[in-house]
C-alpha cells in the first residue's frame, strides 16, 4: 500500500464535502477560494459538481492546473435508467462529457438511477443500462473521458441505483465491453460487503475511482450523514488495500455529505481535518 503519512499528492477533495452541492452550506466559498485553500494544504486534485462549473469549465480547469493540482473528476451524469431519468438523458449526458473534457477531467461519475419502469428486480434494468452506456461510451472515448459507474449502498436500490456491488458494476462493464467504462469504489456504499476484496480483484483495471469517507454506526440520514474518515466503522485500510491490490494507483477522493455536522463547520477546519485523517488512518 502507498504511504500517505507524508505525501498528500493522491488526496483529492470532492467539493460536496464543503457543502458546495447545496446552497447555504460551507460558508459559500467560491470555486476560486476552494482551489486556493486546497493548494495551500497540498491536495493533489479536486472533483467538482456540474452546478459549480456552468460555462466556466475551461477557465476553472486552467485555474486548478495553475495551482499545481489536477481536476480529478466531475460529478455527475443524469440518471440513465429509472423513473427519475430525464427525457433528454442522452443529450444531457453528452453535455456532461463535453464539460469534463473542457475541465481536463479524466473521469465522469455515473450514478445510474433506479429500477426501470415496468420491470422487477435489477437484472433487466442492468441490461438496459448497458445498452444506454454503449450509446454514449464512444463519444466519451473520443473526448478522452472514462465513465465511472458507482455502485451504491443497497438502501438506494430501486431509487437511485441498479448497481449495489462491485460485482454488479463489473457485469455491466463486461456487457458494454468498452475500454473507457469503469468502476468507482466508494467506502460509504461498499464498506459492508464481505466479498469486496474478491470483487475488486476481479474488477482489476476497471477500478478507476476510490472515494473516501466513513459509515457512522448510528447514521441519522441515509444520504446526508456520512462520517469523516475515522469516525465510523468502515475498515478504511482494508478497503484501500483491496483497491490497490487490484492495481489502482489513482486519486483518493474525499466525498462527505454531512448536513448536520461537517457542512456546518468552517471549511478551513474541514480541510485541515481531512489532511490529518488522510495521513494517519486512511
Amino acid at each position: 500500500m502507498r504511504d500517505f503519512s507524508k505525501d498528500t499528492s493522491a488526496l483529492a477533495l470532492n467539493t460536496a464535502t464543503l457543502g458546495h452541492n447545496l446552497a447555504g452550506y460551507g460558508m459559500d466559498w467560491p470555486v476560486e477560494r476552494v482551489i486556493e485553500e486546497c493548494a495551500l494544504r497540498g491536495f493533489g486534485g479536486i472533483v467538482f459538481w456540474r452546478r459549480e462549473i456552468g460555462t466556466r469549465a475551461i477557465e476553472i480547469g486552467n485555474r486548478v492546473r495553475a495551482a499545481n493540482m489536477t481536476v480529478a473528476g466531475l460529478c455527475r451524469t443524469p440518471y440513465l435508467v429509472g423513473s427519475q431519468k430525464p427525457k433528454n438523458w442522452k443529450d444531457e449526458t453528452l453535455h456532461c462529457i463535453e464539460m469534463a473534457a473542457e475541465l481536463g477531467s479524466p473521469t465522469l461519475t455515473i450514478v445510474t438511477g433506479g429500477t426501470e419502469p415496468g420491470t422487477k428486480g435489477v437484472i433487466e434494468t442492468q441490461k438496459i443500462l448497458a445498452e444506454r452506456l454503449a450509446e454514449i461510451a464512444p463519444y466519451a472515448a473520443q473526448r478522452g473521458i472514462k465513465l465511472a459507474l458507482e455502485p451504491l449502498n443497497p438502501m438506494f436500490g430501486g431509487n437511485r441505483t441498479c448497481l449495489m456491488t462491485v460485482g454488479d458494476a463489473l457485469k455491466v462493464c463486461e456487457r458494454v465491453d468498452a475500454p473507457n467504462i469503469g468502476i468507482a469504489v466508494d467506502v460509504y456504499h461498499l464498506w459492508w460487503d464481505s466479498n469486496l476484496a474478491q470483487s475488486c480483484a476481479a474488477a482489476g483495471h476497471r477500478i478507476i475511482g476510490y472515494h473516501l469517507c466513513d459509515w457512522l454506526e448510528d447514521t441519522t440520514d441515509m444520504l446526508l450523514d456520512r462520517g469523516m474518515m475515522g469516525d465510523g466503522v468502515a475498515d478504511l485500510k482494508a478497503i484501500r488495500a483491496s483497491v490497490e491490490a487490484a492495481g489502482y494507483t489513482g486519486m483518493c477522493e474525499v466525498e462527505i455529505f454531512s448536513q448536520a455536522n461537517w457542512w456546518q463547520r468552517d471549511p478551513s477546519e474541514v480541510l485541515d481535518t481531512i489532511v490529518s485523517r488522510y495521513r494517519t488512518i486512511c
